[in-house]
């Protein structure tokens, strides 16, 4: 299974502080708006989501069908990956959430230790 491209989802107090301090480490703003309270910065090929008052918590995210520079590629479509995790008998925490039979769609699931997982798929 080919969950694509991945980065970490964290909620913050204060965006501006939060870019200043990551910025400090060395990360480049690659898309997001921050007058939409978002942002995603990259360093190498590590990518973090700064997020202001959209949710709570923090949360790994999944691009499905995606890669780092944000191309299409092959890989697993997000139904396949949300039915794998049902058939196995874990319930989604957010259902699958599309309007077509292929293309976007996103669903969430906790993880054995209440972590939260984002599987995003855009194309």
């Amino acid at each position: 299974m080919e969950l694509g491209n991945f980065s970490v989802s964290l909620s913050v107090k204060d965006l501006q502080a939060s870019i200043k301090f990551y910025e400090t480490l060395g990360f480049k703003q690659v898309s997001g708006d921050v007058m939409h309270n978002w942002i995603v910065l990259s360093n190498g090929n590590a990518r973090i989501g700064l997020f202001q008052g959209m949710f709570e918590g923090n949360m790994m995210t999944f691009n499905p069908k995606w890669d780092e520079q944000k191309n299409s590629t092959n890989g697993t479509d997000v139904r396949e990956i949300a039915q794998a995790l049902e058939d196995a008998g874990y319930e989604l925490l957010q259902p699958l959430q599309a309007e077509n039979d292929e293309g976007p769609g996103y669903f969430m699931v906790k993880d054995l230790d209440g972590n939260v997982l984002l599987f995003d798929q855009h194309v």
